[in-house]
């Protein structure tokens, strides 16, 4: 055995042993941790496969934000998991459904080769030697593929739209921005002149007014 082939095995078995602790952890903190050690494992395996930039993308964006952000978020928030689990079992069936669609198209997708052996030479496209991993992905990403990047923006915009939207609370407490009124003020409305006599404070003439 190569010493490739032994960081291979190593990286695989601790990533999907750390897989399977998110699962099953019941701890939400712990879960993240065990997530993290799974985005760690799969930029080893990426490093061993000549993929450095998305080696490089695993832990800057999702170690270093996506998953310490979630890490953060489930310590600072005091959520009722109890209440979150009521409805488990009415969800499970469909939660199974779409289980069986992952798993039929992740088998799909590694026995690929087996159905159509020239499928994995058809969806890729020439590189040239004389470029880097990672210009050679920007160049594919941003020709080839633009109008799917650029769908894929939309959506993830959309989700963040359809986020706010429904945790947004709205408190009677709170002041808001009225746009249309403050458009529609005239100097009537805006300036209020008060008569004020000579050694009087402008507090002194409202309660004077309001004793009146």
């Amino acid at each position: 055995m190569t010493l490739p082939d032994l960081f291979f095995y190593l990286y695989s078995g601790v990533c999907v042993a750390a897989a399977t602790m998110v699962i099953v952890s019941r701890n939400p903190v712990h879960a993240v941790l065990f997530l993290i050690l799974v985005f760690v494992n799969a930029a080893g395996l990426f490093m061993l496969m000549g993929a450095e930039f998305l080696a490089m993308i695993l832990i800057i964006v999702y170690v270093g934000a996506v998953a310490v952000l979630f890490l953060f978020v489930i310590m600072m928030l005091d959520i009722d998991f109890k209440q979150l689990r009521e409805g488990f079992f009415e969800y499970l069936p469909f939660g199974l459904l779409i289980g069986v669609i992952f798993l039929a198209e992740l088998l799909l997708l590694a026995g690929g080769w087996v159905i159509h052996p020239t499928l994995t030479k058809a969806i890729t496209a020439p590189i040239p030697d004389n470029i880097s991993n990672t210009e050679a992905l920007g160049m594919v990403l941003y020709t080839r593929y633009i109008h799917y990047f650029q769908i894929s923006g939309l959506i993830l915009l959309v989700a963040m739209i359809g986020a706010i939207v429904l945790t947004m609370r709205h408190r009677v407490s709170v002041k808001r921005q009225n746009i249309s009124a403050q458009n529609a003020r005239n100097p009537e409305t805006a300036m209020d002149v008060r008569k004020v006599a000579s050694g009087q404070g402008l507090q002194d003439a409202d309660a004077a007014e309001w004793v009146q």
